[in-house]
């Protein structure tokens, strides 16, 4: 009977390990682009349940684009930022409400004082249930605004890094950063588009 019980304590002791592991190691990923990566990198990066995020490119035909290359135009890259999250804490949908409230969906020249083909939105997917999610939560954004998306929701393709000086931007040098989206008057839009 001791043995019985010693054994059904360490049985579920060992599923209950081997279930927090399963939780631990169960990631996606997500990217979007909502202009400039510093400030959408700020948006996710301290989220419960977001493992890490990426500044980078993504969408375009140029292997390996540098930072000049895809801020000129003609490379077909977005800036966009790569987010690895953990399903079981903070879920594709909840990422996607925060997305939408720090872009300005109703644009379809940039973001804000950027202007050009690589600051557009978007959101790239994954597979047919991203897709699905994503489509749905630009339906309700629609409906919430009464106007047309122009945020595309397209496949993921190759996703490239950014230079190392690009990534965490925000905390590196956040008065440079402060300055800059102040003057980019991304939160005075956000406000007028989201009625905070």
């Amino acid at each position: 009977m001791k043995h019985d019980l010693r054994f059904l304590i360490v049985l579920s002791l060992s599923t209950l390990n081997m279930a927090a592991e399963s939780s631990l190691n169960s990631t996606q990923t997500a990217i979007f682009a909502g202009g400039c990566f510093w400030c959408v990198q700020e948006a996710f990066d301290d989220l419960k349940g977001v493992l890490s995020t990426t500044a980078g490119y993504t969408g375009g035909h140029i292997q390996n684009p540098t930072y000049d290359q895809v801020s000129h135009g003609n490379t077909g890259h977005y800036e966009s930022l790569k987010v690895i999250f953990n399903p079981s804490i903070i879920t594709y949908k909840k990422l996607l409400e925060i997305f939408w409230k720090n872009v300005d969906p109703l644009d379809d020249g940039g973001q804000f004082c950027d202007r050009g083909d690589s600051y557009r939105s978007a959101i790239f997917y994954f597979d047919d249930e991203q897709k699905s999610i994503a489509l749905k939560s630009k339906n309700d954004v629609e409906k919430e605004l009464k106007a047309t998306v122009a945020t595309k929701i397209v496949p993921a393709v190759k996703f490239y890094p950014a230079e190392d000086y690009h990534q965490e931007y925000h905390k590196k040098n956040p008065i440079r950063y402060k300055f800059y989206r102040y003057r980019c008057g991304r939160d005075n839009r956000l406000n007028e588009v989201w009625k905070k």
